[in-house]
């Protein structure tokens, strides 16, 4: 009796696992010949679990790399890892296929064609995409910095994985694709320290006390508020130019953003100074002599 149960039990169990293997199988034929590809429920499942895993895998691999990291860090590196998803997620389905029999040879090879057509429509886009992630990890760029980029000074107010925007000094918001920063010559006035040095340049007439001159300059630099007062201001006697003995006042300032006014208002300082005692500021002149010439007779 009891090996009579033993073998019922063993046929609805073999039906059992029958009916679920079948159910399992059960799908449909893409393309034909020895390349064809079976879609079935169990290869679906494999795919939902595969992908269900590699989805905490990652959350828990975001997690152990960022729980030590400051918000905007976090930030940063959120925008990278997804973009890193994407990715992992598709070599997930090429080894979860290629686990379960399938020829992914084919899948490629149809794929192929389709990717070289995105990737060069993509070209640009995946170049700020991979400039961002350099600006990210190496943080060459910090929110902050100013920058001169084609000729316009800005502060950047925003880093994002593909596009970086900056403010500039008419209150005008530049996007600045990330790729300018690993392609181009860009100049960052603040990326080792935020004091930065300019100069203002000035001539004065031949036959000029130029030590007068130096003094005058540099005291106008050392009364400007923004001008800072270590380093020291310093002049250059530049060059003798063709109608002026040309100088430049060099200043250090830790609001380069804001150089503009500054430079501004040295100027005005300058030319209220030498005129209080008496350096003249020489423009341009030329001589013209008119040689008369014999009428024919």
């Amino acid at each position: 009796m009891q090996d009579n149960n033993s073998e019922i039990k063993e046929i609805i169990q073999e039906d059992i696992w029958g009916s679920i293997k079948e159910f399992l199988n059960w799908g449909i034929h893409v393309g034909e010949g020895e390349k064809s590809i079976h879609l079935t429920v169990g290869l679906l499942l494999l795919l939902v679990v595969a992908f269900v895993a590699t989805k905490f895998l990652l959350k828990w691999l975001r997690y152990l790399f960022t729980r030590k990291m400051e918000t905007e860090d976090k930030q940063k590196f959120t925008s990278v890892f997804k973009f890193i998803n994407y990715v992992i997620y598709l070599v997930v389905v090429l080894v979860t296929l290629s686990a379960a029999g399938i020829d992914i040879t084919l899948v490629i090879t149809a794929s192929a064609a389709l990717f070289v057509g995105l990737g060069l429509a993509l070209q640009e886009l995946f170049q700020d995409i991979l400039g961002g992630i350099f600006i990210i990890v190496d943080k060459s760029l910090q929110v902050g910095d100013i920058v001169k980029v084609d000729g316009k000074v800005g502060k950047v107010f925003e880093i994002k994985l593909r596009t970086t925007r900056a403010i500039t000094r008419d209150d005008k918001v530049i996007i600045i694709p990330n790729h300018k920063f690993i392609s181009d010559i860009v100049y960052n006035y603040t990326q080792n320290h935020k004091t930065t040095r300019e100069s203002v340049s000035v001539g004065v007439s031949y036959g000029s006390d130029v030590q007068l001159v130096t003094q005058l300059l540099e005291q106008v630099a050392v009364e400007q508020k923004r001008v800072l007062k270590s380093p020291k201001p310093f002049v250059l006697f530049d060059d003798f130019g063709d109608s002026a003995l040309l100088f430049s006042i060099h200043y250090f300032t830790n609001d380069i953003f804001g150089d503009l006014k500054i430079k501004s208002e040295i100027r005005y300082n300058i030319n209220t100074k030498f005129k209080e005692h008496g350096v003249s500021i020489p423009f341009p002149q030329r001589d013209v002599h008119l040689i008369p010439t014999q009428k024919p007779q």
